[in-house]
C-alpha cells in the first residue's frame, strides 16, 4: 500500500511540475469589422477551426465607426490579455480592451494616439509588444500625414503615404509621447515585431502601389524594441499580400497573411529567418477569414473557449 501510494503521488507530482500544453490561436476579423472579434484555434498551425461557430465574441463600442478591424492579441506580463484594433478608416486613434479569459472583456477604449496631428487621416493595423526587460508595453501602427514625406506622397492609394508611429505605457493609462518608429523612405503599414535570438525583427508591408506595385511582406531587424530598424529586406512573400503575422513552431517561423485580392490567407516559413518557403497550399482557415494575429494559450484557455 505504501508504494501505491508513493507512487501515485510521484505521477502527481509529475503532472503538476509538467508544464501545461499549449495550443495555437488567431484572433481575426470578417467583413469590414463590424461584427467584431473571430477566433480560430489550431494544433498544428496550419488547420484552424472557428471558435463559438465563427460568431464574434467581442461587438466593437470603440470609435466613432465602431469597427474592429486587424485585432492583435499578446498576453502581459501579468498574464492578462491585452487587444488593440483598427476602430476606423479614418479616425485618429486606435481601439484597447483587455481579458482574463479571451472571453469576458473590460470596457473598450479609444485611445487618441495620433489626435495631436491636426493632418493626421488615420490609424491603422495597431500592434502591441511587452519587453520583459523594462516592464512595458509599446503600441504601434500605420499613420498617414499629409506632406509629412513628400517624397513619396504620390507612390499609395488615394493620397496615403503611411509610416510607422509608436507610444509606450505600463499600465495602459498614461502614454509616451507618439514617435515615429520606422522609415525607410517607402509607404509602409501592417508593422508586427518578434525578439528572435536577443533582437527585434520587424515584418512589415510594402506598401507602393506606384508607378509599380509592391504589396509585399518585407523585413527589418533592431537591436532595440523601439529601434534604429535596418533598412528592408527583399520582399519574401509574393505582391498584393497584407497583415502579416508570426510566430515560431515546431517546423520554423511561420509568418500568415492576408491575400486580399484573392480572398483567401497565405503563409511562408523559415528556419532561419532568410530563406523561405511558400505553404499556402496547407493551410485552412474559417471562411471569409481577415488578417489577425496569431498567439500561443493554454490549453486550459482554449477549453473554456470550447464551452462557448
Amino acid at each position: 500500500m505504501n508504494k501505491l501510494i508513493l507512487g501515485v503521488l510521484a505521477v502527481l507530482l509529475f503532472q503538476a511540475c509538467s508544464p501545461e500544453p499549449e495550443v495555437y490561436l488567431f484572433s481575426y476579423f470578417q467583413g469590414n469589422g463590424e461584427d467584431g472579434l473571430h477566433l480560430a484555434y489550431s494544433e498544428d498551425a496550419l488547420h484552424w477551426t472557428p471558435l463559438k461557430n465563427n460568431e464574434s465574441f467581442l461587438t466593437p463600442t470603440a470609435g466613432g465607426d465602431k469597427l474592429m478591424r486587424d485585432p492583435c492579441i499578446i498576453k502581459g506580463g501579468d498574464g492578462k490579455f491585452y487587444m488593440v484594433w483598427t476602430v476606423s478608416w479614418n479616425e485618429k486613434g486606435i481601439g484597447y480592451a483587455s481579458s482574463e479569459d479571451l472571453i469576458h472583456w473590460s470596457e473598450q477604449r479609444y485611445l487618441p494616439v495620433m489626435e495631436h496631428e491636426p493632418e493626421a487621416r488615420n490609424c491603422w493595423a495597431p500592434e502591441l509588444f511587452f519587453d520583459e526587460a523594462d516592464a512595458l508595453y509599446m503600441i504601434y501602427w500605420a499613420t498617414t500625414i499629409p506632406g509629412r514625406f513628400p517624397e513619396t506622397d504620390s507612390t499609395g492609394d488615394n493620397g496615403y503615404n503611411h509610416r510607422m508611429y509608436y507610444t509606450t505605457t505600463k499600465d495602459f493609462v498614461t502614454f509616451s509621447d507618439t514617435k515615429l518608429l520606422y522609415d525607410d523612405g517607402f509607404n509602409v503599414i501592417d508593422a508586427t515585431i518578434q525578439k528572435v535570438d536577443g533582437k527585434y525583427v520587424m515584418f512589415m508591408k510594402n506598401e507602393i502601389k506606384q508607378p509599380v506595385a509592391e504589396k509585399n511582406i518585407r523585413m527589418a531587424t533592431s537591436n532595440q524594441l523601439t529601434g534604429p530598424y535596418t533598412s528592408a529586406s527583399a520582399p519574401i512573400t509574393d505582391n498584393w499580400v497584407e497583415g502579416p503575422t508570426a510566430i515560431e513552431t515546431d517546423q520554423g517561423w511561420v509568418v500568415y497573411f492576408d491575400r486580399y485580392t484573392k480572398h483567401v490567407m497565405g503563409a511562408v516559413r523559415s528556419t532561419d529567418l532568410q530563406d523561405w518557403q511558400d505553404i499556402s497550399d496547407q493551410l485552412q482557415f474559417p471562411e471569409g477569414t481577415r488578417h489577425g494575429t496569431v498567439f500561443k494559450v493554454n490549453q486550459s484557455v482554449l477549453d473554456e473557449l470550447l464551452k462557448q
